[in-house]
């Protein structure tokens, strides 16, 4: 069962795909790369960083916003940026829901934060002084919040994350 999407516009860090390829099979996501890609899917890097996760996760490459859009169809897309108003946790989030992260040396463009398809804008708080987060750890913010507020739906209690 895929609880949500998790969307990466043009990734350029090959580690930061492997770990989100570790965090979306651990939370029951669906992973979505969107070309160009700053990397290959075989990289090294990228396949330290995700163990032997590729395999078990559910993958899918666009090769273009519209093409994604196209292809999942999403009710609602949240789209995650530094300069949104609305915090992450100000949303409901339902069991399908997009969460769109930018690259990681500029997020996304503004073609894609004002695209139709995106329900709104949010943003996570860092404190003053700091610039950003790493994507990696962006999105296992907003995974695990969305997540949380479904009561962490299909997980034995007392279960250990490998």
């Amino acid at each position: 069962m895929t609880r949500f999407h998790v969307a990466l516009w043009r990734p350029e860090i090959p580690p930061n795909t492997g770990n989100l390829m570790r965090l979306t099979v651990n939370t029951g996501c669906a992973l979505h790369l969107i070309r160009p890609l700053g990397f290959e899917l075989d990289d090294a890097r990228m396949r330290r960083a995700g163990l032997d996760y590729k395999e078990f996760a559910d993958v899918t490459l666009h090769d273009s916003f519209e093409d994604f859009v196209e292809s999942v169809q999403p009710r609602r897309a949240f789209a995650f940026s530094q300069h949104a108003t609305t915090l992450y946790t100000d949303v409901a989030y339902e069991v399908s829901d997009v969460l769109l992260f930018g690259r990681e040396s500029d997020g996304l463009p503004s073609s894609v934060l004002m695209h139709p398809s995106i329900t709104e804008q949010v943003r996570i708080p860092i404190a003053p002084g700091g610039r950003s987060l790493n994507l990696a750890n962006a999105a296992a913010i907003g995974v695990y919040e969305a997540w949380r507020q479904h009561g962490f739906a299909d997980v034995a209690r007392g279960s250990v994350a490998p």
